[in-house]
């Protein structure tokens, strides 16, 4: 062994890593679905304190291990099993994407928690079947366009904007939107689903025009057959696989 490896090998045998103080970590979720052409977040009433009874966004802490040979899980994995816990889901079928790292010092009451929030899409079709996890006495889908609605514990009201940036921002660049869709869908029924994200009416000419350019890209193909959604069947349309297989949750 070289003078370097010994030296290195010496210096961690004698390192205490309890000489140093360690915050706790944790992980968020925000959580969006669109249902009645509405964007809604996902959220828990806290069933302990602090802030019983208040709701809050999803989330807990990354498990660590006891030791050089355990350190626990990885955060990416730690939001994957917090979003199937705390909505009985396989994050599998969900989008999950790391969003930012909150670290003010007093934003928990308890100690010092830093967190590494993530936003994750659900579809229509799956929203409803979300259930609470254990250590929530409820859970609900919350308008985002709600302002009167009841405030959100901790910082989570800093942590559901910045995430709704993010997506806002993210949906002129990428096609997650298909995160957030049927299988299938009209054009009418993709502009609800901008519309509820972004939170403005499009003009439906200038959406079209903005469609077909997603066409002529490749991103949205014709799919078979007509949905009635009006006084004629209106062409239904997907997107197409090669262009969202590249769309990665984990690149923050």
């Amino acid at each position: 062994m070289s003078g370097g490896a010994r030296g290195e090998t010496e210096y961690l045998e004698a390192y205490r890593a309890s000489d140093w103080p360690r915050p706790s970590v944790a992980v968020d979720l925000v959580v969006f679905t669109v249902l009645d052409t509405d964007l809604k977040v996902l959220v828990i009433r806290r069933k302990v304190h602090p802030f019983k009874d208040a709701w809050a966004l999803p989330g807990g802490f990354v498990r660590v291990g006891d030791g050089a040979a355990d350190r626990g899980e990885d955060i990416f994995a730690a939001a994957q099993r917090e979003l199937a816990e705390e909505t009985g889901l396989d994050p599998a079928t969900m989008y999950l994407e790391q969003l930012y790292t909150f670290g003010a010092p007093h934003r928990d009451p308890r100690m010092r928690v830093i967190s590494v929030a993530h936003y994750a899409l659900v579809r229509p079709t799956l929203a409803p079947l979300v259930t609470a996890g254990t250590d929530a006495a409820a859970v609900r889908w919350r308008s985002v366009a709600a302002e009167a609605d009841e405030p959100l514990a901790f910082d989570h009201a800093e942590i559901l904007a910045h995430a709704l940036d993010r997506v806002r921002g993210k949906l002129d660049y990428a096609p997650i939107a298909f995160e957030l869709v049927p299988e299938t869908f009209t054009v009418a029924e993709l502009r609800s689903v901008y519309e509820a994200i972004k939170g403005t009416t499009y003009d439906a000419g200038n959406f079209r025009r903005r469609f077909k350019r997603m066409q002529t890209d490749g991103v949205i193909v014709q799919a078979p057959g007509k949905r009635t959604t009006g006084t004629k069947p209106a062409r239904v349309y997907r997107f197409a696989p090669e262009a969202v297989a590249g769309v990665s949750g984990d690149d923050a």
